[in-house]
């Protein structure tokens, strides 16, 4: 089917720049008299070398349309496109249109907090969602300054991208602010909870909703401190300082990302105030988070990509950037380590698909093909491979090089090109075949031990030939001791001499490659990894293995053996992506029957062994919750917690969950839950719990939300689609995995953007393992009508599923 907007392709968005130079943006917004809509009138004023262009229009409706004083006919707009004859030389455009709310984290997102009931709002302009508030030329290299004027209810506070003042009940102004992408354009409105401080002459606040103020003001120490900590560092290393005046830091309820980097006013996702007890490693996610937010400051904001297939200049910097100052100015030393954990296998998951694409000049040909390029290769791939750069360059050059960079194209556009021109100025040398082998080549090299010929064999990814010279330590255990060597592996095979000794390659990931441990020491780790004390190199250890399962070259048994062995909660989140989410989504699928026994089993001794009251206990603890499978135990931890746990709200949800999943829990108790804390965690995890019953009715429930018979929020959307696939329930879900190639393609109709492309993933029949869903996702795939985004997506769960049917084909007792 159709979208009903068109994507800005990168020929048009060439052809718009060499024609326009924007002036200047003059923003009205009254977001006071409707909570469904909300007027907007933009004044555009622009230079033009004279012709015919467009400007970026999605209204509701059109009160008046005005180019150049005369009248222009609303009726000419056409899917998002407002056609126009410039005169050369000055232009005004001036639109007064009504626009829709959304709440799908896009465009300017509306939500009610079911706690109290209040109303909040945020603008998020990222990719093509700007022309959803306002009219404008939306691409990334037509900057201009914006000035805002806002009514809205009296009793709300409202932040921009300059300093505000409210000027009468209800009325503000905002500064001018500096020349900015589209993209960057933000505004966070409603009865917020507002903390200020001030670090060297930069004012600096935080804000979240009221019902969460109180956590908000518990965390506000530790935000403030990390964020003077990051501006110092930024300051010293770059030498130029933060150019956007305030620095506001906005908690937001129901945000697709991590967060965004709008200058003035960085948005965040709410969850990471924390209301419930969390782990360290969520802790330093919200460190890198907040550092890699600041870092886009300076790679982004003040030198933004003149198109998409750079957006590695502003993610993988951010990436590198943020992770590298977190751990060195914070109290999160261990930040690295962490990183291993949550973003490794994202990347080389990523760069195996079908789907990969090179770091830097993706191809991307239009905007919303570029929007599925932000992921593991632009983040996690591009951070590797500019840290391997940092060290051969050295801080010296490698700073040098950046400073020059932001001070040639300050508050403009540039390419990869023109940075590293810059590096060269600053002494770099000649970059090409660095640039050529490890930025435009796509697919990482596959590195792996032949013990019996004493070589290590490196081979290029299949299509994507590259020379590529990786230098990495090696861990090799003698006697149960582990020691590292240095090796460098520049050719096809490289002399190593292992003996019968255990080894693994690359375990502190100081290059990019895929590693994968060999028989011998997948054995021999049954009984070295507990005593591993290294915290990267079990990171190390446990990326490859799971690299080892995701390319069919270890059996489930023996990675269920290593995870029984020594449960992994050293990695202390669960969230997706993480180490104890691949555990229960892809290796227990594979693994042996009893696997959950065995991992409840390894979770019941973890949580007796360890310290009461550590994270390490509170991991095994949720580990214990998502295995269990004795409504008993589950009931009498919802009474009584072990000793150093209490049972918080997050907690809580995950019983009740754990107990809809069993079917021993109905829905007037976990309505009862909902009522007792309706806040917006417990809404998200009420839908998890529902459509997690094993009925018919739970799963109905889920696929209307698919279908958008039931428009919800985003995260329910999330909770939705990951909830209602469950092992073990089947016989519910057989019918919807024909029912989700028939019902995907009209998704388009219902949604777009970001959420078009997620729902795509998580109402993948997941539980669905054979031969005839690979079948009818080929096919699908193969349709040419079908949407870019959702084939994107619809690819990658594709590849997911052949490799997991891979592994049950090669290892078919499991």
């Amino acid at each position: 089917m159709t979208n009903p907007f068109q994507s800005l392709q990168r020929t048009e968005a060439q052809a718009r720049f060499d024609l326009l130079t924007i002036t200047s943006y003059d923003v009205r917004l009254d977001l006071a008299t409707d909570e469904a809509t909300f007027r907007s009138v933009t004044t555009v004023r622009f230079d033009s070398g004279g012709g015919p262009t467009f400007a970026d229009l999605k209204p509701a409706s059109v009160n008046g349309i005005r180019f150049n004083g005369g009248e222009v006919s609303a009726d000419l707009l056409d899917r998002g496109r407002l056609p126009l004859e410039t005169v050369e030389g000055a232009n005004e455009l001036v639109v007064d249109a009504v626009m829709r709310f959304r709440n799908d984290g896009e465009g300017l997102h509306r939500s009610v907090d079911p706690a109290d009931g209040r109303h909040y709002v945020y603008g998020m302009s990222f990719m093509d969602a700007a022309p959803s508030i306002f009219a404008c030329f939306d691409q990334p290299d037509l900057k201009a300054p914006y000035t805002f004027h806002v009514t809205a209810p009296s009793d709300w506070v409202v932040i921009g991208n300059a300093p505000g003042t409210r000027v009468g009940a209800g009325e503000w102004e905002f500064e001018r602010t500096q020349p900015l992408s589209t993209y960057f354009v933000t505004l966070v409105a409603g009865p917020y909870h507002l903390i200020q401080d001030e670090h060297d002459g930069i004012p600096l606040g935080l804000s979240a909703r009221a019902s969460i103020g109180k956590d908000l003001d518990t965390d506000a120490d530790e935000l403030f401190t990390m964020t003077k900590q990051c501006f110092d560092e930024f300051h010293r290393l770059f030498g130029i300082r933060y150019p956007f005046g305030n620095y506001h830091q906005a908690f937001v309820p129901e945000f697709n990302a991590g967060a965004m980097e709008n200058p003035g006013c960085v948005t965040f996702r709410d969850p990471l105030i924390f209301s419930s007890r969390v782990t360290r490693g969520v802790r330093i996610a919200r460190a890198t988070t907040l550092a890699h937010e600041m870092a886009h400051q300076w790679f982004g904001n003040i030198v933004t990509p003149k198109w998409w297939d750079d957006l590695w200049l502003n993610e993988s910097f951010a990436e590198y950037m943020g992770n590298r100052v977190t751990a060195d100015v914070t109290e999160y030393d261990d930040a690295w380590t962490d990183d291993a954990y949550a973003r490794r296998q994202w990347g080389l998951t990523a760069d195996q698909r079908p789907s990969t694409h090179p770091v830097a000049g993706t191809g991307a040909v239009d905007a919303t093909a570029a929007l599925q390029d932000f992921d593991g290769i632009s983040y996690a791939k591009g951070s590797s491979i500019l840290k391997q750069l940092n060290a051969s360059l050295g801080d010296d050059v490698f700073f040098a090089g950046a400073i020059d960079h932001f001070t040639r194209h300050r508050f403009g556009n540039a390419t990869m090109h023109d940075l590293f021109q810059s590096w060269e100025r600053a002494g770099a040398g000649d970059l090409s075949s660095f640039t050529s082998n490890w930025l435009r080549t796509a697919g990482p090299d596959a590195i792996l031990l032949d013990r019996a010929a004493g070589v290590v064999r490196r081979t290029p990814p299949a299509g994507h030939p590259a020379d590529r010279s990786h230098t990495f330590r090696v861990a090799v255990a003698t006697d149960g001791k582990w020691a590292d060597q240095t090796l460098v592996v520049d050719a096809p095979e490289t002399p190593f001499e292992a003996g019968d000794n255990p080894v693994v390659l690359d375990p502190y990931e100081e290059s990019w490659a895929l590693v994968q441990p060999d028989e011998l020491t997948i054995d021999a780790l049954k009984t070295l990894l507990p005593a591993i004390e290294d915290d990267l190199l079990r990171a190390g250890v446990w990326n490859n293995v799971r690299s080892a399962l995701h390319n069919a070259a270890i059996d489930p048994a023996d990675a269920l053996d290593l995870v029984e062995v020594s449960l992994p909660i050293e990695d202390t989140e669960d969230t997706r992506r993480r180490t104890m989410s691949w555990v229960f989504s892809t290796l227990l699928p594979l693994a042996p029957h009893a696997g959950l026994e065995r991992v409840h089993r390894a979770a019941m001794g973890k949580l007796g062994s360890t310290p009461r009251g550590s994270e390490h206990q509170l991991a095994a603890f949720r580990t214990a919750i998502t295995s269990g499978a004795d409504a008993a135990q589950l009931r009498s931890w919802l009474d009584r917690a072990p000793d150093g746990i209490e049972i918080d709200l997050d907690l809580r949800w995950r019983l009740l969950v754990r107990l809809a999943v069993l079917g021993e829990t109905d829905r007037a108790e976990l309505q009862a839950a909902l009522d007792a804390r309706p806040t917006a965690k417990s809404r998200v995890e009420h839908t998890r719990a529902l459509v997690s019953l094993p009925d018919a009715e739970a799963k109905a429930f889920a696929w209307a939300r698919f279908t958008g018979e039931v428009d919800v929020p985003n995260y329910e959307l999330e909770a939705a689609g990951l909830g209602m696939w469950r092992g073990g329930q089947e016989h519910l879900t057989d019918e919807y995995v024909d029912r989700y190639f028939a019902d995907l393609p009209g998704t388009v109709q219902v949604r777009s953007g970001w959420v078009l492309a997620d729902a795509t993933e998580f109402f993948f029949p997941a539980t669905s393992l054979d031969k005839a869903t690979l079948a009818r996702a080929e096919a699908l795939i193969a349709d040419d009508s079908l949407d870019a985004s959702i084939r994107r997506r619809l690819v990658d769960q594709a590849d997911e599923l052949a490799r997991m049917l891979a592994v049950r084909k090669a290892y078919p007792h499991s």
